[in-house]
């Protein structure tokens, strides 16, 4: 490459840092910027909830009645309707995520920054109403189910024995009267409030989807002369008897409730009903002042441990590692700019995987330096050596990259929230490094090929 396609690969890396500098910290220039028009919008990080504060919340999904190979849908369904709901107070950034463990069972991860009442944050996903449609059991297998609870009741009272000790002791919990059936709010489109032309009561009118219709319609034509009740986070409240099949995919709700219930449970059905019954099996709030102390020691580290990483390379390899120093401060801001671009939640665990992945541009640097001296040693010219140094390192530094690179994807795609987060932050520092390392430290050495510099071999 020309001297002059040098300089100006150089002038375009010098404008893309000043400019992603201006990006990540644009309060420190607008404050002495005159222009109005040219002063930048204040995007902030995105922070975690472990370093900005905030509540975690981590519920079980009860999946009996789903089939195995329509968990993971109805799970992406829940999901998307606890985002809905918190998103409708108004959190900022919250986190939704579905976990699976490896028995199979499904949680729901619910992170939400900056809310500090656990309280407050459980009403939010509380106030969603599990709704679903039963239909009447046989008098005889109603029977049956009476008989057993007794039977189990006494059995708890005779014996003096808790619930873990009962086997079966779902069937304690089991309605006698009504089964489920597939018909939940997961096909609900639509709630709104009507009142009866004659009683002036409130009634909730319900639109199912083209799917829910399809169900709605089956479950009435086979239960014609039977009761098909409606039950509202396990509260029936109401159970009609079907007079002859139902087509067109709309329902009511009846029941001994006031207007604004009636209100309150329809704005909550148009929130999202879940397609599931959930229930909160852990919670934690993270107060500010951790979460702040956590960012401020983690930042601390971080610029200890680049100084530290400037100071070995310049003592170590001299001028190089002073190039390369410039070209680290580079990534950095590139990197960081990214991260407000994407926009990557920050976290504890994230912040060290950026920090992992600047040790791994390190040993590139490492790599190339050393091949460069060896290169020197032998007598070659400065620009051979240069060429040569760069050649023989990539195929090292390609392979160690790759392989970190393969092992963060199995963890992204693999892993829980926090794993998560150091893993995209890992992969986006690996692949920023290969182009620092590649591209700019090379051209920043380019610049003294031809020059009296070269010549003096102790910088080198």
């Amino acid at each position: 490459m020309s001297k002059k396609k040098t300089y100006l690969t150089l002038f375009f890396i010098l404008i893309l840092t000043i400019l992603s500098v201006y990006f990540n910290f644009p309060e420190y220039f607008n404050k002495y910027q005159p222009i109005e028009k040219l002063r930048m919008s204040e995007i902030p990080f995105k922070l975690g909830l472990d370093l900005q504060g905030g509540t975690q919340l981590i519920y079980e999904a009860d999946l009996t009645n789903i089939e195995e190979k329509d968990r993971g849908t109805t799970m992406d369904g829940l999901k998307d309707i606890i985002e809905r709901r918190v998103n409708l107070f108004g959190v900022q950034e919250p986190v939704v995520q579905v976990q699976q463990s490896s028995n199979n069972t499904y949680k729901l991860l619910v992170e939400l920054p900056g809310v500090k009442d656990i309280s407050e944050a459980i009403e939010m996903i509380g106030q969603t109403p599990f709704l679903e449609f039963r239909e009447e059991r046989d008098a005889k297998e109603t029977e049956e189910i009476i008989n057993k609870q007794k039977e189990l009741q006494e059995k708890i009272k005779t014996n003096n024995l808790s619930l873990e000790d009962i086997e079966n002791q779902q069937i304690l919990y089991t309605d006698p009267y009504f089964k489920s059936t597939n018909l939940t709010g997961k096909y609900l489109k639509k709630a709104e409030l009507v009142f009866d032309q004659n009683t002036q009561k409130p009634m909730i009118l319900l639109h199912f989807t083209d799917e829910g219709s399809r169900i709605f319609a089956e479950l009435t034509e086979k239960n014609v002369g039977k009761k098909l009740a409606i039950y509202v986070d396990g509260n029936i409240l109401s159970a009609p008897v079907v007079q002859e099949k139902i087509s067109g995919g709309n329902a009511q709700i009846t029941g001994e409730f006031t207007v604004k219930e009636a209100q309150e449970l329809v704005r909550n059905l148009n929130a999202g009903a879940l397609p599931v019954p959930i229930k909160l099996a852990s919670q934690q709030t993270i107060g500010p002042t951790l979460g702040m102390l956590s960012l401020k020691q983690s930042l601390k580290a971080g610029i200890y441990g680049f100084i530290a990483i400037i100071l070995f390379l310049i003592i170590l390899f001299r001028l190089p590692g002073f190039l390369a120093s410039l070209s680290l401060g580079i990534y950095v801001s590139l990197v960081l700019s990214v991260f407000k671009i994407i926009p990557v939640t920050l976290t504890l665990a994230g912040i060290g995987g950026f920090i992992l992945s600047i040790g791994m541009a390190v040993d590139a640097n490492v790599l190339i330096f050393c091949r460069l001296r060896e290169e020197l040693k032998q007598g070659k010219d400065f620009r051979v050596a240069l060429e040569e140094a760069f050649r023989r390192s990539w195929p090292a530094i390609r392979d160690g990259n790759l392989t970190t690179l393969i092992v963060a994807l199995i963890l992204f795609f693999l892993g829980t929230s926090f794993i998560k987060g150091f893993a995209l932050t890992l992969m986006i520092g690996i692949i920023f490094s290969l182009f620092t390392n590649i591209f700019i430290t090379k051209n920043l050495l380019r610049i003294f090929v031809g020059t009296r510099f070269e010549k003096i071999k102790w910088i080198w």
